[in-house]
């Protein structure tokens, strides 16, 4: 039944992008904000069709703590269920930080090219964080909220990955706060599997973290303690129960 569930989800997912694909080149001349509204439905419908389909629900602790204002949000990665959630369901536009060559994925990419969002050359080290932080401060002042996976790749439910720099980088040059944010979507989609769960998806969004007069490492130290600690509280069966 699990079998049958996942390939009923994957014939959806591609019957359902390609002409959101194609729709996206049509709306491409509309203002950016339009054309943002537009292309996230399909993300949307990917989160709506995991719950149908699958049968992974999902519910949100602490959005109180997301401001009107602008803020560099960093969150867990454990899966691409929250990469289509956050993109459908923030109440403001995300800027995802990627490697540049997922605008080669035909259909999907085309749509993500199209969002300007933040891509960077992996290759490049030093000067992909300089950009993170140029064009991430460009989309701040645009009214938009840069979303950054700290760890960099997707982590495998109960571990932890190194805390990069460059959300806090970014946070402390432009002066913005940090919204920190943990989740367990990979106890129902886990990495690169082609079988999922059903089960309830938790996204707790945490307090603000301050950068004002703040060292960078300090921002990410706190980041760091306060999504790896609400891990433990999300599921504590996997850290020996603390």
């Amino acid at each position: 039944m699990a079998f049958v569930r996942a390939l009923l989800y994957q014939v959806f997912l591609v019957v359902t992008v390609i002409p959101y694909a194609f729709a996206c080149l049509i709306w491409s001349p509309l203002p950016l904000h339009h054309r943002y509204r537009l292309t996230v439905g399909w993300p949307r419908l990917a989160i709506w069709g995991a719950k149908v389909i699958l049968g992974i629900r999902w519910q949100v602790k602490g959005w109180e703590n997301l401001p009107d204002a602008p803020v560099v949000l960093l969150s867990k990665h454990q899966s691409a269920w929250e990469t289509m959630f956050f993109a459908a369901h923030m109440p403001r536009n995300v800027c995802f930080v990627y490697k540049r060559e997922l605008h080669r994925i035909p259909f999907f990419g085309w749509g993500l090219a199209l969002l300007r969002m933040i891509p960077i050359d992996r290759a490049k080290g030093r000067d992909a964080v300089d950009q993170v932080i140029r064009v991430g401060r460009q989309r701040l002042a645009e009214g938009r909220w840069p979303l950054l996976f700290p760890e960099g790749t997707r982590i495998a439910p109960g571990k932890a990955g190194r805390y990069k720099m460059g959300g806090a980088l970014l946070a402390t040059a432009a002066q913005v706060p940090v919204i920190p944010i943990a989740l367990n979507a990979g106890e129902c989609w886990p990495r690169r599997a082609f079988l999922k769960k059903p089960g309830l998806v938790t996204v707790s969004i945490g307090p603000a973290i301050s950068t004002e007069g703040r060292k960078a490492a300090e921002v990410n130290r706190e980041v760091e303690a306060w999504i790896e600690g609400e891990m433990r509280v999300l599921n504590p069966e996997r850290y020996g129960g603390a």
